[in-house]
């Protein structure tokens, strides 16, 4: 299912739910510790995890973007900075797993957001597939079918914006 995007007065909020049949301990693990999170989002590590410290972006150049964490509480909320915007995982845990809402706070529309968004569709599957031991087929067809309703999504909330 597709992320339920709200207007606010600041932006928009791009907000996923997913219920995942594991532990929070586990589901956290996949975002806290580098050697899992590279399974699902190369690009990205933990540098400093705590409030005020920072993720990093390889940006594949050899330089590295420092992202600010912005919320930090642990088996419970990880947010920081998303190159402007900003992205947060909050984990909480249910019956037979964990739920995690995964936001993403954005001030425009451009032609990154859906982009964007697809890939934090797609990094949500694949971190439920790891946890159950599964694999992705193809990550990149994936990703090419969400990009395809995000971008239909926004199209269609642009034209409602000029109407």
């Amino acid at each position: 299912m597709i992320a339920d995007i709200k207007q606010t007065e600041e932006g928009y909020i791009a907000r996923y739910e997913r219920h995942i049949e594991q532990p929070v301990e586990r589901v956290w693990a996949m975002l806290t510790d580098n050697r899992k999170l590279e399974k699902w989002f190369q690009e990205l590590q933990v540098g400093e995890p705590s409030k005020g410290g920072y993720m990093k972006f390889d940006m594949g150049d050899g330089k590295f973007e420092t992202l600010e964490i912005f919320e930090f509480s642990p088996f419970s909320v990880l947010a920081f900075d998303w190159f402007g915007d900003s992205v947060g995982f909050e984990l909480q845990p249910v019956q037979d797993g964990c739920l995690v809402v995964f936001q993403e706070r954005f001030t425009t529309i451009t032609k990154q957001t859906a982009k964007d968004l697809a890939g934090w569709h797609v990094c949500l599957i694949v971190i439920e597939s790891l946890l159950a031991g599964q694999q992705l087929n193809s990550r990149k067809e994936e990703w090419e079918k969400w990009f395809e309703q995000y971008e239909k999504l926004f199209t269609e909330l642009t034209l409602a914006d000029q109407a």
